[in-house]
């Protein structure tokens, strides 16, 4: 292969590494955000089920107030009714001992009901606080790996500089030329593989005697639709495995 054509393979897998390492690095605070923002829904599931169960009990409170008012009418109506002196009377007060016992029975139940919905709420409270405190791992390692990812990535920059230059230094003028306009122009990608017949990247049928010269890979040669440099990868050759003669006893 032409020399400079390696060289310049070489450095379009680096100018791509880099630019996914770029791209990684420019996704850290979204990716930050991102963790914060699962924390929160987390905290405010906890919240929600909190405020449930407040309003729960102070509904239970309210009802129990109630229930309180009417045991005590009950009591005063009971005590009437032993001092009543006439039959319309004691009907009335009977009438009112009715009408409190059908409250007291109502208030009751509202609160069972209220009982029983606190028991559901506790037990949503206690599984919201157990996912907060599974998503604070999750989160922390989380955070952790991520911490690594960049420190990773940074130092990959930093080696791939390095080769980048390296190559650079030893590529013709005039190829680097050509390869610093195309990967201006192409979106950080100069490099193409050329494969039956065609540019990979941009889908364009090349002229035949075109494909041709660059199945032998010895010449700088741009793609006429696209410009991008390009290059061919021979055709694997499968190897035949020999049969193992068997010892005969």
């Amino acid at each position: 292969m032409n020399a400079d054509l390696e060289r310049i393979i070489a450095l379009q897998k680096l100018v791509s590494a880099a630019h996914d390492a770029e791209r990684r690095l420019a996704e850290e605070p979204e990716r930050d955000k991102a963790l914060d923002a699962r924390l929160e829904a987390a905290r405010a599931r906890v919240a929600g089920a909190k405020d449930r169960l407040t309003d729960n009990q102070h509904a239970r409170r309210a009802v129990e107030k109630d229930l309180a008012m009417h045991q005590g009418r009950l009591s005063k109506f009971r005590e009437q009714a032993m001092a009543v002196k006439t039959n319309q009377e004691y009907h009335a007060v009977q009438k009112e001992i009715g009408f409190a016992e059908g409250e007291i029975k109502t208030i009751e139940d509202k609160i069972l009901e209220l009982m029983v919905q606190a028991d559901d709420l506790t037990a949503t409270l206690k599984r919201a606080d157990a996912d907060l405190a599974a998503e604070q791992k999750a989160v922390e390692a989380d955070r952790r790996a991520m911490a690594t990812e960049l420190a990773a990535m940074k130092a990959s920059l930093e080696r791939i500089a390095g080769e980048r230059a390296e190559v650079m230094r030893g590529l013709d003028a005039h190829v680097l030329a050509i390869f610093e306009l195309v990967l201006r122009r192409r979106n950080g990608v100069a490099v193409a593989q050329a494969r039956d017949g065609i540019c990979t990247l941009c889908h364009v049928r090349l002229r035949p005697q075109v494909f041709n010269t660059i199945l032998r890979n010895d010449q700088i040669i741009q793609c006429d639709s696209c410009q991008r440099i390009l290059y061919h990868v021979p055709a694997a050759t499968p190897t035949t495995s020999s049969s193992v003669p068997q010892s005969t006893q």
